[in-house]
C-alpha cells in the first residue's frame, strides 16, 4: 500500500521551535513527530511513502533517509515549488500514488493518535465507495467543521458544515483518510483544498464515508495542544505515569518531577528542581531550585537557578534564560539571552525579576 503525508506547511503555529526545524522533525515523546505515523503506516502494510514538502525540504531529506532503511519503507519527497493546500499534493505525487489500483492514506503530519491504519482499510474496502475519512467526537463541536451523515446511515456523509450555531453533530475531521485512486481525476494541479473542494464533490456522488476513531486524537500544531498531547493516557507515547526520561538525561538530588514531564536526550537538571507539564527537549539545562511549568524548553536551552517558567511559554534554540527570571507565557526566539534592564519587556509575554528585563 501507499500513502502520502502533507509537510508542506511552515508550522507558523509551533514557533519559535520551528524557526530552527520543520514541524515533522520535532521532538513528540522523544522522537520526530513524524517518525511515529512512519511506524504506524509500515506496520500497517504500507510500503511506499510519499512526503508532501515546501518547507526545507533538504532538512527533511537529509534526516528522514535513514528511517526508510530503519522500517523497509520506500520515502520520497515530492517538492511543491508553490504550496498547493491539502490537495494539489495529491495530483503532484499522482506518479506514486497511481502505480497501482490499490487506495493510498492520506494525513497531516500534526495528527497524534493510536493510528487505525489496518482497520481503516478493511472498512474501506468493505463499503466500496472512493474515499473514508477519519472522524473522532468532540466536545464542543461548534469550533470544528462538522461532519454530518445520511439519515439513517452510520457511516455514509450527507454535508459538512463550519462552526454549526445549532448541535448537528459531534464529529470532526481527524487529518487522515483513505481514498481510491480515481479520486486523483477529480483533482487539478493547482493549489486546491481537499476539505472544501474534493470532499463536497464525493459527497455528491455519494462517495465518501467515515470512520470513527476510538480512543486519543489530538493535532499537535500549536504548544498547548502539544504539551496535551505529550501526556495524554495512551500507552503508545507515555510511560511511567506520564513522565517519560531519556536514560541519557542526568536528574539531581532533591527534585520533584511530575506529573506529565518528557525529558529528552541529554537533558541536565539541577538540584530541587520542580518540573511539571513540561517538555525538555534535546541538550537543554534546568539549573538549581528552577520551576519548570507548562512550558517547552527547546534544544540547548538554559533555564537559570531559581527561574520561573509557566503559562505556555516555548523557549526555541539555544536560548538562556537567566537566574532568578519569570517568563508567564513568553514565546522567545532562538539564541535569545534574558538580562535584567530598565526597559519594558516584550508584549508578547511577562518576564520579571524585581525589575523588568528583555530578551535579546
Amino acid at each position: 500500500m501507499k500513502a502520502l503525508i502533507l509537510v508542506g506547511g511552515f508550522g507558523t503555529r509551533l514557533r519559535p521551535l520551528t524557526l530552527t526545524l520543520p514541524k515533522p522533525l520535532v521532538e513528540f515523546c522523544n522522537r520526530p513527530m513524524i517518525l511515529h505515523q512512519i511506524e504506524a503506516l509500515a506496520e500497517a502494510g504500507v510500503t511506499d511513502i510519499v512526503l508532501a514538502v515546501n518547507y526545507r525540504p533538504e532538512v527533511m531529506e537529509e534526516r528522514l533517509a535513514q528511517y526508510g532503511k530503519e522500517y523497509g519503507v520506500n520515502i520520497t519527497f515530492s517538492i511543491e515549488n508553490e504550496p498547493l493546500d491539502t490537495a494539489g499534493p495529491l495530483k503532484l505525487a499522482e506518479k506514486t500514488l497511481a502505480k497501482d489500483d490499490e487506495p493510498f492514506f492520506v494525513l497531516n503530519s500534526d495528527v497524534i493518535c493510536d493510528f487505525p491504519f489496518k482497520d481503516l482499510a478493511e472498512f474501506h474496502k468493505s463499503h466500496g465507495k472512493e474515499g473514508t475519512i477519519v472522524v473522532t467526537k468532540v466536545e464542543e463541536p461548534s469550533k470544528y467543521g462538522v461532519v454530518v451523515h445520511k439519515p439513517g446511515h452510520a457511516s455514509l456523509i450527507d454535508r459538512f458544515v463550519e462552526k454549526p450555531v445549532e448541535f448537528v453533530g459531534n464529529r470532526i475531521n481527524a487529518g487522515m483518510y483513505i481514498l481510491n485512486t480515481s479520486v486523483l481525476d477529480r483533482i487539478e494541479l493547482r493549489p486546491t483544498s481537499i476539505e472544501k473542494e474534493v470532499f463536497p464533490a464525493m459527497v455528491n456522488d455519494g462517495h465518501l464515508h467515515s470512520f470513527d476513531l476510538d480512543g486519543f486524537w489530538m493535532d499537535v500544531g500549536q504548544p498547548k495542544d502539544f504539551l496535551t498531547a505529550s501526556h495524554a493516557p495512551s500507552e503508545s507515547y507515555v510511560h511511567g505515569g506520564n513522565v517519560l526520561i531519556d536514560p541519557s538525561a542526568k536528574i539531581g538530588k532533591d527534585c520533584r518531577i511530575g506529573p506529565n514531564v518528557t525529558i529528552g536526550p541529554g537533558v541536565v537538571v539541577g538540584d530541587g528542581v520542580r518540573l511539571q507539564r513540561c517538555v525538555l527537549l534535546r541538550g537543554s539545562k534546568v539549573k538549581d531550585h528552577a520551576w519548570v511549568k507548562s512550558t517547552i524548553v527547546g534544544w540547548n536551552s538554559t533555564v537559570g537557578k531559581w527561574a520561573r517558567l509557566e503559562n505556555v511559554t516555548v523557549l526555541g534554540d539555544d536560548v538562556t534564560i537567566g537566574d532568578e527570571i519569570y517568563v508567564n507565557g513568553g514565546s522567545v526566539l532562538p539564541t535569545s539571552r534574558s538580562r535584567p534592564t530598565s526597559m519594558s519587556p516584550p508584549s508578547s509575554c511577562k518576564l520579571s525579576r524585581a525589575r523588568s528585563f528583555m530578551v535579546q
